[in-house]
This record gives structure tokens, sequence and C-alpha cells, in this order.
């Protein structure tokens, strides 16, 4: 079994026409997951056996092009979620800005081994950590700043704040997230309100860590499915021995936001 996720800021049109065509193909492939779509593109994490998700790639390299750039693939033993749910929403990560377009421009993309190759060198930087609170506390980036946020739309509010910040203004910002998504449009926000350094971990952890390892990470990463979180091996971690109200929460809506 097979557990794809993949996200991509793209223009998108007739989207129930769209939901209606993902639903049927999910339907005849066996496939569990959630799909998030919107005007501003397209949110996957689904899973299923092997020949079903390459097929489901296929049809997403047709409808979205440039997904497979985000393409992860990561063997589970299991679905990782309990039913096959397509959503259109106004937003595939909700900001509440409208005027944040990454398909636009976003802050360049800082991949896995050059990020590690500049806190092997101790590099100046500033890692800034786009994730909800409960998720930072799973586990983060060593010395990370982050903006204790229960929800991804107060990430703005909260940025705001920090635009004078000298730790902010003197040193590169590296964004990071799960997959990639909310760092994706966090260095878009960051960028137009006027930080000229802004870079964005490419792939998110999940991607730092299938490359790289779990080198200057500390912890293990959340993940928004039955797996509960990661470790540097993209080994299952489960929580349940660790109540969290927060968490509880999001395993039971089982809403993956990357």
């Amino acid at each position: 079994m097979l557990h794809l996720t993949a996200y991509r800021f793209i223009r998108l049109q007739d989207l129930p026409a769209l939901k209606a065509r993902i639903l049927d193909l999910a339907r005849n492939l066996g496939l569990m997951g959630t799909v998030l779509l919107a005007e501003e593109g397209v949110n996957i994490q689904v899973s299923g056996t092997e020949d079903a998700i390459s097929s489901f790639k296929d049809f997403c390299r047709e409808n979205f092009p440039g997904v497979e750039d985000a393409f992860k693939v990561a063997q589970v033993p299991k679905h990782v979620f309990p039913r096959f749910l397509v959503r259109i929403k106004k937003e595939i990560i909700s900001l509440g800005i409208p005027d944040v377009r990454p398909d636009q421009f976003t802050g360049p993309r800082i991949q896995a081994q050059e990020l590690k190759k500049w806190l092997d060198e101790g590099r100046p930087v500033t890692l800034l950590d786009t994730r909800n609170e409960y998720e930072v506390r799973v586990g983060t980036f060593r010395g990370a700043e982050s903006f204790s946020i229960d929800s991804f739309r107060e990430f703005g509010a909260k940025a705001k704040q920090i635009a004078q910040d000298p730790r902010f203004q003197d040193r590169p910002v590296v964004s990071f997230c799960t997959g990639g998504i909310r760092c994706e449009k966090a260095s878009a926000l960051l960028i137009q309100m006027g930080l000229k350094d802004v870079y964005q971990l490419d792939g998110g952890i999940i991607r730092y860590f299938e490359e790289v390892g779990a080198e200057h990470f500390e912890g293990s990463c959340f993940v928004f499915d039955g797996r509960e979180a990661v470790d540097g091996d993209l080994n299952p971690v489960p929580r349940s021995d660790q109540p969290d109200e927060q968490f509880g929460r999001y395993k039971r809506s089982l809403n993956w936001v990357g």
C-alpha cells in the first residue's frame, strides 16, 4: 500500500465537474483519503495500491500541471484514512488573505541538502515554523521560531507583528511546514510584507527527512492522518498515549493541511 501527498498552487476552474471526475476515479481505483480543491489549486493526500496510485498520479499530471514536483510517496501497511472525500473550499490552505497569490510569486525554494549544509556550517539563518503550536510541540528544527498559533489563519496577524523584528530582518528566513504548502504561502505573505531574504523549505519536513534524515530536527513530525507522526526514517510514531485536546480534534477530522 502506498500513501501519496501533493499540492499545487494553480488556477483551477469548474471545480464541481473536477470533483465529480476525481470521485469517480477514486471509486474505481479503491482510493482512500482527502482531496481539497479551490480556485487557487489542489491539496492531495490519498492511499491505495501501487497500481492505483500510479493511475492517480497520471490523472494529477494531466489536470494539475507541475504537481509532480510535489509528489511524496511512502509505504504504509494499510489505508491511513477511513474514507475518500473531495471538498471544494475557498483556499486549499486557509490564510484568509485573498491577495496572497502563491501561483504568482513565492519565496525561492531551498533544497533539503542545502539547508542542512547551512545548519552544519552554523550559518546565521532564522528558521520559521509555520505550523500550529500542537504540531511544534511534537517536533521541530532546533532553534526554530514559531508564532504559537492554533490554526494557519492566525499566521497573517502574527506575521505583521514581526515585520520589523531584527531576527527576521538581518538574516535569511527559511519558512517550513510539514509538506510545503503552508511555508510556500507563508513565504509569499512575508515577501508581500516587505521582508527581502525569504526562502521556503522545498517539500517541507517530510522531504527533508526523505533526503537527509532528521539531523538538526528534534522530536517527530506530526502528520494529519492515521500515522499521527513520523520519525526521521518516516516510520509512524503513534501519540495515542499523549492526550492533547487539539491533537484529538484534528485527528478525528482527518483533514490534512501540509
